[in-house]
C-alpha cells in the first residue's frame, strides 16, 4: 500500500489509542508501517509535525447540529456534545489535542465557534474566555471520569477481592456506604447532560441581559 501522509497520520490515530502518546515514536510508526524511517519523514518531518496532524484530523471529525434560531444555551450544548462525542471515539488523542499549542485552523475551530457564540450572547471578551474554558474542563474532566479506571465499592460475597483499603465500614463512611449503590452505577450520558445543564444555567445567570 502507497505511504501518504494520510495513512500516517491514521497509523499515528491508532498507536495513539492503543499505547498512548508516550509510546510513540517516529521508528515505532515506521515499524508499524513497514516503510524506512526516511521514507516517514518525506511525510512528515517530526514528532511534532505528526501530532499536529493527529490533532487536526480529530478535530475535524467534529460535527455541530443546531436547528437555526437556536438559543446560544442550546448552541452551546450542540458544541459541547460534538466536543463530547469526538473525544469518546478518541479518547487519547483528544488528551493530544488540549495539551498542545494549536497546530492548524481545523484544530482551534471548535474553541473559534463557542468563543463567536458566548460573546453573541452579549459576555465580554474575559468573561467568554472563562466559559468556554469552564466547559472544555467539564467535558475533559468528564471523559476522565468515564474511560478511566476508578475504585469500587464492594461489600459482602466481593469482599475478598476488595483492596482493604475500600472495605469500608458504615461508622467511618456512613454517606459513602449509605450511597454505594449510586456510586457504583454507571451512567455517563446521565451524568454528562446533569453537569452540562448545570453549568449552562450557571452560565446564564451571568447573562449581561439580566442587569
Amino acid at each position: 500500500m502507497q505511504l501518504t501522509r494520510k495513512r500516517i497520520i491514521a497509523a499515528a490515530i491508532e498507536l495513539i489509542e492503543r499505547d498512548g502518546v508516550t509510546a510513540v515514536s517516529m521508528g515505532l510508526l515506521a515499524t508499524e508501517l513497514g516503510c524506512g524511517l526516511m521514507s516517514l519523514y518525506n511525510h512528515v518531518p517530526s514528532k511534532n509535525a505528526l501530532l499536529d496532524g493527529v490533532a487536526d484530523q480529530v478535530m475535524s471529525g467534529i460535527e455541530v447540529t443546531a436547528a437555526p434560531g437556536a438559543s446560544w444555551e442550546e448552541r452551546v450544548r450542540a458544541q459541547a456534545r460534538a466536543f463530547r462525542q469526538i473525544a469518546r471515539a478518541y479518547p487519547r488523542c483528544t488528551m493530544v489535542v488540549v495539551s498542545r499549542p494549536p497546530g492548524s485552523a481545523t484544530s482551534v475551530r471548535l474553541a473559534e465557534n463557542a468563543l463567536a457564540t458566548v460573546r453573541a450572547a452579549g459576555f465580554s471578551g474575559p468573561d467568554s474566555v472563562r466559559i468556554v474554558r469552564a466547559f472544555v474542563a467539564f467535558i475533559m474532566g468528564s471523559l476522565l471520569c468515564e474511560v478511566g479506571v476508578a475504585p469500587g465499592l464492594t461489600r459482602g460475597e466481593d469482599d475478598e477481592v476488595t483492596p482493604p483499603a475500600l472495605r469500608l465500614q458504615a461508622g467511618q463512611f456512613p454517606q459513602l456506604m449509605d450511597l454505594a449503590a449510586e456510586l457504583t452505577e454507571k451512567n455517563p450520558d446521565a451524568d454528562f447532560e446533569f453537569g452540562l445543564d448545570l453549568l449552562v444555567h450557571a452560565v446564564a445567570a451571568l447573562h449581561p441581559a439580566r442587569h
